[in-house]
């Protein structure tokens, strides 16, 4: 690699990598994922994601694969289920420096964009965490870059990273995986074909083909859980899941937000370069028409905020698809900044110092960030443990069970059953009902069960013990 590509490298490995594992599962979608691939680890199915032994088939399972694969490997830890996310955070960092000099870009630029999409706070963060985001986002990034080079130079290799983006993708996150990609080629090959006046069917007909293709490995998926789980287990994953959360249908899902939510969080997206995005985006805007290339990247940005605009389930983490786009954006228009300061580097005045010294600020601008994310890394995150971490009420359970105690979780959630799950290596007795709780207490006096809840629980009941994990209180009970 040259000098540039090794250094963005391992700027990026350290961003992604330095105490990964520094800190336990934290929130509820880490929680949750590591739940469900310790199962699978635990009970070999790689067909069926299970959670707390139900199926959960809320997406394809190649993040489970992967992070049940990392614990085979390394063992278990918090650090093995989110290597996944940190891997492909990495790939699409050098993925995007690699692509944009073969779009012919100035080595600088390229570097910039990669740097920039690697301290975004939204993507360093979910890039750090367990879940199947940073995959989706490599596997979106790569069938986009690798459509437009086709674009520009249809070679075999062009199309097989395509393919290659759409099978990470769909097996990411399902149809969600190939409509992030699918509506930024649409948009675009529209607009081309507008601005052109003509329609080239072939540029159409490629990506369709190769679409086709790169669906086949979910394709596979899908059959095998079929012949596990039935027609019901199939249309779990494609349409209650899927269609379901974009029309609201599916009630369970929740995040459902007004239409302007992602316009409320425009200000935050892409920190702490959100302003070079929207000013350049500005800046860009007469020059579409003329340079394709410009036009690209701004229709996959304005492309997917539309689509997840429209659809009913919204998170802050599904702009995250959108960040590789916003970083290009960034790094071109900081780069015409730059340039426009060359002008007044002669000057005495305050302008004058700033573009003598603009290369040395822009170090020190990086530097401040890259800083900021490894204190928070190091002391930031694993501080937060003692209000957040699930580790030591997990751990009072195992002390339990040692003593001769059986322990139940009465209406957990998923956040509770995951982290329980991941944490103990076995999945604890579920209990849903007020009558299966007085059963299993009544059963044996050495029975204890763990419940959630805003006050403690009334007589006959006998709290054992009380435990806090951030605001909420989860008392162990007995009879």
């Amino acid at each position: 690699m040259s000098r540039a590509a090794t250094s963005l490298f391992l700027l990026a490995a350290l961003l992604f990598f330095f105490a990964l594992g520094g800190h336990q599962l934290q929130g509820s979608t880490e929680a949750r994922v590591a739940g469900i691939a310790m199962e699978m680890h635990l009970d070999n199915d790689w067909v069926t994601p299970r959670l707390f032994g139900e199926p959960f088939l809320e997406k394809p399972p190649l993040s489970l694969w992967l992070d049940a694969g990392a614990m085979r490997v390394f063992g278990v830890s918090p650090w093995a289920v989110r290597l996944a996310s940190a891997v492909a955070g990495l790939l699409s960092v050098m993925l995007l420096y690699g692509m944009l000099r073969r779009f012919e870009r100035p080595k600088m630029v390229a570097w910039t964009a990669g740097i920039l999409l690697a301290t975004m706070a939204s993507y360093w963060s979910n890039v750090r965490g367990v879940g199947e985001d940073a995959l989706l986002a490599l596997g979106v990034a790569t069938a986009l870059l690798a459509f437009f080079q086709a674009q520009r130079a249809p070679t075999l290799g062009n199309s097989l990273l395509f393919v290659v983006g759409i099978a990470i993708a769909t097996l990411s996150k399902g149809v969600l995986g190939l409509a992030m990609p699918g509506v930024v080629i649409f948009a675009y090959l529209l607009a081309d074909n507008l601005m052109d006046k003509r329609l080239k069917i072939a540029d159409w007909l490629r990506p369709g083909l190769l679409t086709m293709v790169g669906l086949i490995p979910l394709l596979i998926w899908l059959v095998i859980l079929f012949q596990h789980g039935g027609a019901q287990a199939v249309k779990e994953v494609l349409l209650t899941n899927s269609v379901g959360r974009f029309s609201g249908s599916f009630v369970e899902a929740g995040h459902y937000e007004p239409f302007y939510y992602y316009l409320a969080k425009l200000p935050e997206a892409f920190l702490p370069w959100n302003i070079l995005v929207y000013l350049g985006l500005w800046h860009f805007r007469k020059q579409l028409k003329a340079n394709r290339y410009l036009l690209f990247f701004s229709l996959w940005i304005v492309a997917q905020f539309v689509m997840l605009t429209l659809a009913s389930s919204k998170r802050t983490v599904y702009l995250m698809s959108m960040t590789p786009a916003a970083a290009v954006i960034a790094a071109e228009y900081a780069s015409v900044l730059f340039e426009r300061l060359k002008q007044y580097e002669s000057g005495n005045g305050f302008v004058g110092r700033i573009a003598r010294q603009r290369q040395t600020l822009a170090v020190g601008v990086l530097t401040l960030v890259i800083g900021s994310y490894l204190a928070a890394a190091q002391w930031a995150l694993p501080h937060a443990d003692k209000k957040l971490s699930f580790l030591p009420l997990s751990a009072e359970i195992q002390t339990l069970q040692t003593a001769g105690h059986q322990v139940a979780l009465f209406e957990a959630n998923e956040r509770v059953g995951g982290a329980t799950v991941f944490y103990t290596q076995q999945v604890l007795k579920g209990l849903d009902t007020e009558v299966q709780l007085r059963d299993f207490l009544a059963a044996s006096p050495s029975h204890v069960v763990v419940m959630a809840g805003d006050s403690e629980p009334a007589a006959p009941l006998k709290v054992l013990k009380t435990m806090m994990v951030g605001r909420q209180a989860y008392y162990f009970v007995g009879y």
